[in-house]
């Protein structure tokens, strides 16, 4: 399930006395780690080194950053407002993504043993010629930019309720400054010290969440029953708070929109490109799957610590406060800290700012990993292509330059659409993700009669279904929530195109593969399969 993002409404959750001792570590901390930025910096000008880390991560740090990766906005402050405010249907969500982590551990030391590290080079698996590069290359920017302008959005919105500042002219402000610091990290550093910062993050994550459940629990005298009796008790509907439907989103045809978006959810996360960059990483393929291992169990643990902070978030500020502060709940996790101990107190002012770190650690590295593997994609796949093994310096050459072009347009999209409501670039981005890599990922690992027609049948059939129908899905037009509420031209009922693009999108690669029968597969290109390179 992906939820919508935080409103551009007025949020105060911490108050003004604690509001200045909160800013001035904050600031603190985003000076510190602007000084570790520059530790970070790298001036190397060999590509595999700069995108993968010369493959030399271990498990367990490549195991932490590929944690990491699931530590996002949208993951720390929709998940769990969606948990503290509809209960169910966000518990059902964070299940999904712990379930798309060990679809992935199935496939990871495939990609590893591949050799292959960008959509482009696994695209080209069983397909020679620059068509499927310059489709994955397509599918990569509709996978990224809506995510760089969602998470971006988010960041500074979050940035502006910590700091009190409500308007939206502030509002935009800080996504634009948010975005700046994002924008000069992802120029600067290389896949191994994001890694670095993935690492700190999960611990900071893990450790105060951790902090916030136990606050939680000892005001319920340790009791998790009485606490999760007191969310029930305080929700907006407590005789269907721990059951289906009660999310607005998917109020109609509730099955089928739930098993559309489990789909969505699931495949989607599988194939982001970003992920599969950390998952080529790896030193082998065994290396990988340990590193998945690790992953997963850290996600696990996440996901838990999420549940468990959406349930607290509701017992201890209740869901009609959190839905008064924020419609869709995500500032939970700040209202939780700001509640969970009396003002006034150190402890509180501490506990707050420890959730304001989290916050820029977690736009930090996200949004960097997005657009650091938009940027290693056209590099490696569409600018240096026409040059063959003379392209290396052009690779690096063009990586910065269009990290900062990634990163530019994501800014501007996200400074227009802030009044707007953009649910639906989420639910573009990983419907993409899953109608048009998984697919073309499982025919090419697991089927060796698929070949070029089949895999541009499925990629841009998959991408025009997941276009038309999101284009005419409620989250476009005909609802509270849509981009456009006032008209309605609706006629695909479900929030996700997954029930129908993905399933289209296998069939599509079906029959492009019987269309052409009489062509086989490079032999170069079915050779690499079983040939793994380093």
């Amino acid at each position: 399930m992906v939820t919508y993002l935080l409103s551009s409404g007025p949020h105060d959750p911490i108050g003004p006395a604690a509001r200045g001792p909160v800013l001035v570590a904050f600031l603190v901390f985003i000076g510190l780690a602007l000084l570790w930025v520059f530790t970070l910096a790298t001036h190397d000008d060999h590509p595999e080194r700069l995108y993968i880390a010369d493959r030399s991560l271990s498990p367990v740090c490549n195991g932490f950053a590929m944690a990491g990766e699931q530590i996002s906005v949208l993951t720390l402050f929709a998940t769990t407002g969606a948990i503290a405010l509809f209960g169910y249907d966000g518990y059902a969500s964070a299940v999904d993504s712990v379930i798309a982590l060990g679809l992935l551990l199935l496939l990871a030391q495939k990609i590893r043993d591949s050799g292959r590290y960008t959509l482009g080079d696994l695209f080209s698996l069983r397909a020679s010629g620059a068509a499927p590069r310059i489709a994955a290359a397509v599918v990569t920017l509709a996978i990224t930019l809506p995510m760089l302008v969602l998470q971006l959005r988010a960041g500074g919105i979050i940035v502006a309720m910590l700091i009190g500042m409500s308007t939206d002219a502030a509002q935009v402000l800080c996504t634009v400054l948010m975005g700046g610091l994002v924008i000069f990290f992802a120029a600067v550093t290389d896949l191994k010290g994001t890694s670095r910062m993935h690492v700190v993050k999960v611990v900071l994550t893990l450790v105060t969440l951790a902090v916030l459940v136990v606050l939680s629990l000892r005001r319920f005298s340790w009791d998790a029953g009485s606490l999760l009796s007191a969310a029930v008790d305080k929700s907006a509907a407590p005789d269907d708070y721990l059951g289906p439907g009660l999310w607005a989103h998917i109020s109609s045809l509730v099955p089928l929109n739930m098993i559309s978006d489990h789909i969505v959810q699931i495949l989607g996360a599988v194939a982001m490109p970003h992920l599969i960059l950390r998952v080529a990483a790896s030193r082998t393929g065994r290396s990988a799957r340990r590193s998945m291992s690790i992953a997963g169990g850290l996600t696990g643990a996440y996901f838990l610590l999420l549940i468990a902070t959406g349930f607290a978030a509701a017992a201890v500020a209740g869901g009609r406060g959190i839905g008064m502060v924020d419609p869709n709940g995500q500032a939970s996790p700040v209202l939780l800290a700001s509640h969970v101990l009396p003002d006034g107190s150190t402890t509180r002012v501490a506990l707050i700012t420890a959730v304001a770190c989290v916050a820029f650690l977690v736009v930090l590295t996200t949004v960097t990993s997005v657009m650091f593997a938009a940027a290693v994609s056209l590099a490696h796949d569409v600018f240096a292509r026409a040059e063959g093994s003379r392209a290396t310096g052009r690779q690096v050459r063009a990586l910065r330059p269009a990290i900062v072009a990634l990163g530019v347009l994501g800014l501007t999209l996200s400074a227009v659409a802030h009044r707007y409501s953009v649910e639906f670039l989420a639910i573009f981005s990983m419907s993409v993700a899953a109608s048009c890599v998984a697919p073309v990922l499982v025919y090419s690992f697991f089927w060796q009669g698929f070949n070029r027609r089949g895999l541009l049948w499925c990629v841009y059939g998959g991408l025009l279904l997941c276009t038309v129908l999101t284009l005419f899905s409620p989250t476009v037009s005909g609802s509270a929530y849509a981009l456009l509420p006032g008209v309605n031209f609706n006629w695909y009922p479900f929030r996700t195109p997954g029930l129908i693009s993905v399933p289209a999108a296998f069939l599509l690669g079906r029959l492009g593969v019987l269309k052409g029968a009489g062509s086989c597969p490079a032999p170069s290109a079915v050779n690499s399969l079983d040939a793994p390179r380093r």
